[in-house]
């Protein structure tokens, strides 16, 4: 009556890319600040043998705005990090997150009057 159907089994030679706890700390942290500016409304997150990806959504019927990708094989050239645009352009590459977020999160500076 009912199929069970396994997940696939990893090979021995191909690990699965994925994010640690503090990047996706840091990740989900930016989403959130984004979500309550009103600027995100979506995500997923893509983990695969090459590179895991989180991608961020305007709406959920879209192309994403950026996708924050980590790809380990990248580390020792350009560095593993990258935000990529809608466009699929590459807006900025670097061995560490935070620098790579920053374009993302200079969206979320407002000018403050003093009065």
């Amino acid at each position: 009556m009912a199929v069970v159907t396994p997940f696939p089994v990893q090979r021995a030679g191909t690990p699965q890319v994925g994010f640690d706890r503090t990047e996706l700390s840091r990740i989900l942290d930016l989403y959130g600040r984004m979500v309550a500016a009103g600027h995100w409304r979506d995500y997923a997150i893509d983990l695969g043998r090459d590179a895991a990806v989180f991608s961020a959504f305007r709406r959920a019927a879209e192309r994403p705005e950026f996708r924050i990708e980590k790809r380990p094989a990248l580390r020792q050239r350009q560095g593993m990090w990258a935000l990529v645009g809608e466009a699929g352009v590459t807006l900025r590459r670097g061995h560490e997150l935070g620098p790579v977020l920053a374009p993302v999160e200079r969206k979320l500076m407002r000018l403050v009057d003093p009065d």
